[in-house]
């Protein structure tokens, strides 16, 4: 089909197309890279009636002064709500296990499962590698996200992590005046008689232990650990217990170990000892690492080839 041309810019024929496509680049600041001066279609682009007339009623740009605001699609705010959301609940489907370790991770299909568009799934997906809570599988052909195992290595190193944090934020908690260690303490035992309980139960039952447990190391972090310090256990102690939800109920036969080592944690508060309450939360999760991994000598390591 021949171009027609409806107008002209300082003489030169140009068609409509060209010449809205010079008044966008003029209204963005840009200068047009061809033979037609800027400064001849700005002046132009003024005389809005002119041109309207000489284009046979064709819809023209606006000016910049006047042009529409254009609505923006989507808050980075929105975006990054819909991040934290995707990532705690991809990170609860792993803790509880519903995201079994070493299984394949799909994006769309857990797109469509928390019914969120892709892009959030994707970035929370990222942070959760970060993380270690997803790792990269990589073979000739691609690359894809899989969910952790659970390993004797990994246990081992995060729960050494974990005894290092709480055990700072114990010595903090040791330094406290009298009265506030006091309370703290009177708080603990309160939750390890509960634990002493279903040790003495017959037979023990496992629901509870879990929860009972992470309260009793959350008031110690809580009541010790600073800002930084209380991110970071928060980052940490969710991959700990993914390991307590899948083996809990096969350590069960050692809780009165963890009873026993509480009850020295718990002297150490009252005493006000810094080095003791870091020591003995210390040795408190370096012995439970050590159940742990016989427990996965036992039963094997999940999801790891």
């Amino acid at each position: 089909m021949p171009q027609v041309y409806r107008g002209t810019v300082d003489g030169n024929p140009c068609c409509f197309r060209q010449f809205r496509q010079l008044l966008k680049l003029v209204a963005s600041g840009c200068k047009p890279e061809n033979k037609f001066c800027a400064k001849t279609i700005e002046c132009r682009c003024t005389r809005r009636r002119t041109i309207r007339g000489a284009f046979t009623q064709a819809q023209l740009p606006m000016p910049a002064h006047s042009a529409p605001k254009k609505q923006p699609s989507r808050s980075k705010t929105d975006h990054g709500n819909s991040l934290r959301k995707a990532f705690h609940d991809i990170r609860e489907l792993i803790v509880h296990g519903r995201l079994s370790p070493g299984s394949w991770i799909v994006e769309a299909d857990l797109a469509k499962h928390l019914a969120m568009s892709r892009t959030p799934v994707r970035s929370a997906l990222h942070w959760l590698q970060r993380e270690g809570y997803v790792i990269e599988h990589k073979n000739v052909r691609k690359s894809r996200m899989v969910v952790a195992p659970l390993t004797k290595e990994d246990a081992s190193e995060l729960y050494a992590v974990i005894g290092h944090v709480e055990g700072l934020a114990g010595r903090r908690t040791a330094l406290l005046p009298k009265s506030q260690r006091a309370e703290i303490a009177a708080r603990l035992k309160s939750i390890n008689n509960q634990l002493r309980e279903i040790v003495a139960a017959k037979p023990p039952r496992a629901a509870g232990i879990f929860d009972l447990d992470r309260d009793f190391h959350l008031a110690i972090i809580e009541s010790g650990a600073g800002p930084r310090l209380l991110a970071l256990h928060r980052s940490i102690e969710p991959q700990a217990e993914r390991y307590w939800r899948l083996y809990a109920s096969s350590i069960i036969q050692d809780l009165h170990l963890s009873v026993a080592e509480h009850d020295e944690v718990i002297g150490a508060i009252v005493a006000g000892d810094p080095d003791r309450v870091e020591r003995a939360l210390q040795t408190n999760w370096q012995n439970g690492c050590e159940r742990l991994a016989r427990v996965i000598e036992i039963f094997g390591e999940r999801g790891s080839w």
